[in-house]
């Protein structure tokens, strides 16, 4: 079977046409909406000429219209920059101001908002490696402290995920992975490497956080890059894992009693085989996963994509409702470290980096849409 896809100039004849000339295979009939081409939607978040600027990850405050987005300058290492967006990512500030050593950060850092015990609100921005390091604003980003180690211990991609436990206030997991260089001082990875899963917990609202814990490790597949989902009742948790050997699809696992236990990893369908799957539920419930596209045979493989369906079809293996194409990645595969807001109005706010020009430089780009839109396309109900 063919993807449905709806693209302006892009017919299923031609996708089909593509898909055999590569000699790929190719994904069932979840329908494929192409808005890559619709510049409109795009805002520009930030660009230098000759600079790679990429790996951004966004929080959106609960005024509903004031974004924050973090990202290195650099490939997944630099400074670490800042900006603001006051108008749900319409238009975004000049590089704000930040502390000095946020220039020393050796990983992608990731934003995240945190609330404690007492109702307390604050933002935390993570940096990996060794040590993994934290820097914390109790004033909605205005200010922030310079970035501290959380521990003797570090990780890649810390944190991908940070997820309040159910009835708890203040208690926080995340997530994070490593293979075997950056755990602990001077670490050295095995050969042949070995991947493991590490949650942490936070019990002050994000103050202070628990020495790792292994959830899984293996040499065989190589699972990293974990993001959080939560089901609709509240009662489970899935974390979505990027497959780095290539070998098979994506990957999850699940835990029905807030990270006290982890069931085995099980493949996700080819519909959600991506890096850095980031999740956020749409108004109507139904959840909203962008990632970069990397299963075989598909005809946007390496290109930044969401997946739209319900929770349920994590866990059954079901492809999903349709998913969407939101940026045309001028490489193979390096782009999309998403960031996902969901806007009161159900404006979904997608954020990231790509290689949008050929042989340019990748930069930070926004891109709105409503699932509403898209249903009307595909004549479809939520």
């Amino acid at each position: 079977m063919i993807p449905r896809l709806v693209r302006h100039g892009f017919s299923v004849l031609s996708a089909l046409f593509w898909s055999l000339s590569l000699g790929l295979g190719v994904l069932g009939e979840i329908p494929l909406v192409d808005l890559a081409s619709e510049t409109t939607r795009r805002t520009l978040v930030d660009r230098e000429e000759g600079q790679y600027l990429g790996h951004p990850t966004t929080v959106l405050l609960e005024d509903d219209h004031t974004v924050l987005c973090v990202y290195p300058k650099g490939h997944g290492k630099g400074a670490i920059q800042l900006k603001r967006s006051t108008d749900g990512g319409l238009t975004w500030s000049p590089r704000l101001p930040v502390p000095d050593n946020w220039a020393t950060s050796l990983e992608t850092p990731t934003i995240h908002r945190v609330i404690d015990a007492q109702g307390h609100r604050r933002l935390i921005v993570w940096s990996g490696l060794w040590p993994a390091r934290l820097s914390i604003s109790e004033d909605d980003g205005s200010s922030w402290s310079p970035l501290k180690a959380a521990g003797d211990w570090g990780g890649i991609v810390v944190m991908g995920s940070v997820e309040a436990v159910r009835n708890k206030p203040g208690h926080y997991l995340a997530w994070f992975h490593d293979d075997g260089r950056y755990i602990s001082k001077g670490a050295q990875a095995a050969n042949p490497s070995i991947f493991r899963l590490y949650q942490v917990r936070s019990e002050d609202g994000g103050l202070t956080w628990s020495q790792p814990r292994v959830l899984w490790s293996d040499s065989a597949i190589h699972l990293c890059e974990p993001g959080a989902a939560r089901s609709p009742d509240g009662r489970t948790l899935v974390l979505l894992l990027r497959e780095n050997r290539r070998k098979l699809n994506s990957h999850f696992i699940v835990s029905t009693d807030e990270g006290a236990t982890w069931s085995d990893p099980k493949e996700l369908p080819l519909s959600l085989t991506g890096d850095r799957h980031t999740a956020k539920y749409a108004r109507d419930g139904r959840l909203v996963i962008s990632f970069r596209d990397t299963a075989k045979g598909s005809v946007t493989a390496g290109d930044w994509i969401a997946w739209v369906g319900q929770f349920s079809d994590l866990l059954s293996g079901r492809e999903g409702q349709y998913r969407i194409r939101l940026g045309d990645n001028q490489h193979a595969w390096d782009c999309a470290y998403p960031g996902v807001e969901v806007l009161s109005d159900g404006t979904v706010l997608a954020t990231t980096y790509g290689h949008w020009d050929a042989g340019k430089s990748p930069y930070i780009i926004s891109v709105r849409f409503t699932l509403k839109e898209i249903d009307r396309r595909l004549s479809v109900k939520p």
